[in-house]
């Protein structure tokens, strides 16, 4: 959010003076404004900065308060002419926001604000002659707080300057680059695409968003899809950069998942994150014990009430039973007993010799989905590394891989520099985990060594 804006410049008799601001008194205060608040900065300090040296004359600047509080944005012009005193007129558009936000989407309308109106001075001396001339233009301090308000609360604004200028400008969200997406990454929608899919929107996406479930992995998506991988690979990119899907790793029963230190607030259930994760995970079993049994226990509501009234009550009483088989503590105790050297199915195991029998109350899927999501887990991945490998690339050499009857050591030996998840391995040679070690197991017996981390 715009803090306040000014516009600022050099006179040859008093040096950097600030001509308009907006909110009155937010950099220099005024015989005007009093009463208001104390200015966002001490301006004595940053004056240097507003109206900087020569180098820095063009260019977009920042400069943050003493107290590190607020950040100045600025874009210092000079326009050399004979027409000026000295030869030169320099002036400077800035912003005032807090530093802790991002400066990104700020930049552009500095930059804006600086070649909008050095253009409109080269053309008939807009800024030079201001006050000096009426015309009937508005002032400059009244377009700053038009500026300001119009940004703050529409991220837009459209200015009329004059009969022949207008002021458009608009304040655009920054994301990030999104992360490379890989095939065997899993992406899981945020939002329910298919609601908001245009006809108009990417071939590739269109064909590419049905199978977006949170259970098809990148490869096969594209597969389903029949769409090249790097084609989805793509689209999925644009999806992400837009903050509607997240990216997990691919769910085997073989894997291990570790808990991280945000576990301790699914302990304490802050947030009612417990209760979150029990609607998300827990798998509804029906009512026990057949028609024939509940005949006139099923039947009763359906004949004094609405089918839907019926149905309603009916899904409540499952949710209640639910929710009394699976208690907040065994949700805790779950979660909290995944370690770094025990695979989901030993997890299950241990549960089941406890009592509890897992797969027919939780979907083991979701639950360690909605840890993964929630900052509770952390996938431990496994990995391959080969002594000779390792040798090869510590000498400065590139691992050379033949042909013929090495071809099955090699299509694994490319991956064993250590820098290759087991997902990758699986996913790019069309293997399974055991199937892989079973492999690695038959070539060359203490060459290679199997890792998590």
């Amino acid at each position: 959010m715009i803090q306040g804006i000014f516009y600022a410049r050099f006179l040859p008799q008093e040096g950097t003076k600030i001509v308009a601001q907006s909110p009155p008194g937010c950099i220099v205060a005024t015989t005007y404004t009093p009463h208001l608040k104390p200015p966002l900065v001490d301006f004595d300090i940053i004056q240097e900065y507003i109206i900087p040296r020569k180098a820095f004359f063009n260019r977009f600047m920042t400069v943050n308060s003493p107290d590190n509080k607020y950040s100045i944005l600025g874009f210092p012009v000079s326009i050399p002419n004979e027409r000026y005193h000295r030869n030169e007129f320099i002036f400077n558009f800035g912003l005032v926001v807090e530093s802790d936000v991002d400066q990104v989407p700020y930049e552009r309308l500095v930059r804006r604000l600086a070649v909008t109106f050095a253009e409109m001075e080269r053309q008939h001396g807009y800024l030079s002659s201001d006050g000096q001339v009426d015309d009937g233009r508005r002032p400059i301090e009244s377009l700053l707080e038009i500026v300001k308000e119009d940004l703050n609360n529409y991220g837009e604004c459209m200015i009329p300057v004059d009969d022949a200028n207008t002021l458009n400008m608009k304040l655009f969200p920054y994301h990030a680059p999104p992360a490379p997406v890989r095939g065997w990454h899993v992406p899981v929608p945020k939002m329910k695409l298919a609601d908001i899919v245009d006809p108009t929107w990417d071939l590739t996406l269109q064909k590419i968003i049905p199978h977006v479930d949170g259970v098809n992995d990148v490869r096969r998506i594209a597969w389903l899809a029949d769409v090249s991988l790097p084609l989805t690979q793509v689209a999925l990119q644009h999806l992400l950069y837009y903050d509607t899907i997240l990216l997990l790793d691919m769910f085997f029963f073989g894997s291990c998942y570790a808990p991280r230190p945000g576990v301790h607030d699914f302990i304490t259930n802050r947030d009612s994150l417990v209760d979150e994760c029990a609607g998300y995970v827990c798998i509804s079993n029906p009512i026990p014990g057949g028609a024939s049994n509940t005949g006139s226990a099923t039947k009763a509501p359906s004949e004094t009430k609405d089918p839907i009234d019926a149905a309603a009550d009916l899904l409540k009483q499952q949710q209640q039973q639910n929710h009394q088989e699976v208690s907040n503590y065994q949700l805790i105790k779950l979660m909290t007993t995944f370690c770094a050297g025990r695979s989901v199915m030993e997890w299950i195991k241990l549960h089941q010799d406890a009592g509890f029998d897992v797969l027919r109350h939780v979907d083991v899927r979701r639950l360690v989905q909605f840890g993964v999501i929630k900052g509770l887990l952390y996938r431990v991945h496994k990995y391959v590394v080969s002594k000779h490998c390792l040798e090869t690339l510590a000498m400065g050499k590139r691992m050379k891989f033949g042909s013929g009857d090495n071809d099955e050591e090699d299509s694994l030996l490319r991956y064993a520099d250590g820098c290759h998840c087991f997902d990758q391995i699986i996913t790019e040679q069309n293997m399974t985990d055991g199937e892989i070690m079973k492999k690695l197991r038959s070539l060359e017996p203490g060459d290679r060594t199997v890792f998590y981390r």
